[in-house]
This record gives C-alpha cells, structure tokens and sequence, in this order.
C-alpha cells in the first residue's frame, strides 16, 4: 500500500506531492481526512497576525515596542 496525500479542489483530488504511477492507470482510494493538530492552528493564528503587521505598512515596530507595556 502506498499514501499519496492529496488536495479535493473543484471536485478532483489533486496530489501534493509527485505519484510514481503510469497514465491512466487504475487505482483504489480510501478517504481518511487529516485533522491538523492543535500546534498547526496556533501558528496559523500567529502567522495571520504576523501578516497583518506586515501589510499594516509599520516599518519600525521596535519604535514603538512601549507603547504598549504596563
């Protein structure tokens, strides 16, 4: 048995990475979603905010780094 890990866009399972298989070749696929775990939602929050920094257009953020401190 071989996993190929794949994308469902547009109704067709698109492969994230290279298939050793000839054209038109025939194959068996069993469905199992992945669940990303809970450290790969964390940086998904972290890596939005850090986006939203970026595009705020703020060159310096260390200028302002006590700003905000207590």
């Amino acid at each position: 048995m071989h996993v190929i890990h794949a994308i469902y866009e547009n109704g067709v399972f698109r492969p994230t990475e290279p298939v050793d298989r000839s054209e038109s070749s025939e194959v068996e696929v069993e469905l199992r979603m992945v669940i990303p775990s809970a450290g790969e939602k964390r940086l998904d929050a972290i890596y939005d905010l850090l986006g939203a920094r970026f595009e705020s257009g703020e060159k310096d953020v260390a200028a302002r780094h006590d700003e905000h401190q207590p």
